[in-house]
């Protein structure tokens, strides 16, 4: 089973929210975010901050400000997520926090799990968001108009 960061799944419940309310004149707070999901408001205030930054939402100040989508969920993909989220690669499958698993020199299993988080990271780098969030019959409509570039070619 993939272990998702809390960061990550904030975000995700981010962009699928605000997404859903592209049509919606208001803009989308973090706090709005926050309640209707339950999730703690400074880290989800400091994911959508990190996500404005790289401009996959933009934000806007004030009494009416908030979030919105400002790039289109078909460009970027589930891995350009979680390096943006988490800052660091995450393809090594036998470290920790601490560095490599203490049982890798005499682990029987190295090469298959080493094998299986590639495959499952060949998935993840494929994976865009439009897909993962509102599945293949992600509407045309949803896309952002006038915005073609992905934000992770910055990166």
């Amino acid at each position: 089973m993939i272990k998702i960061n809390k960061k990550v799944e904030y975000a995700l419940m981010s962009l699928k929210y605000i997404a859903s309310k592209k049509d919606e004149e208001h803009l989308i707070s973090a706090r709005e975010i926050c309640e209707k999901f339950g999730a703690p408001f400074d880290t989800t205030a400091k994911v959508l901050q990190i996500m404005n930054s790289k401009g996959i939402v933009k934000s806007v100040k004030g009494i009416k400000g908030g979030y919105a989508l400002s790039t289109d969920l078909n460009t970027v993909t589930y891995m350009d997520l979680v390096r943006l989220i988490e800052g660091k690669d995450q393809s090594h499958f036998c470290q920790n926090s601490k560095g490599i698993c203490d049982l890798y020199s005499s682990c029987n299993i190295v090469t298959p799990l080493e094998q299986l988080n590639s495959r499952v990271n060949d998935f993840l780098e494929d994976l865009k968001l439009s897909e993962l969030l509102f599945g293949e019959n992600y509407s045309e409509n949803k896309k952002i108009e006038n915005n073609t570039s992905s934000p992770m070619e910055e990166l």
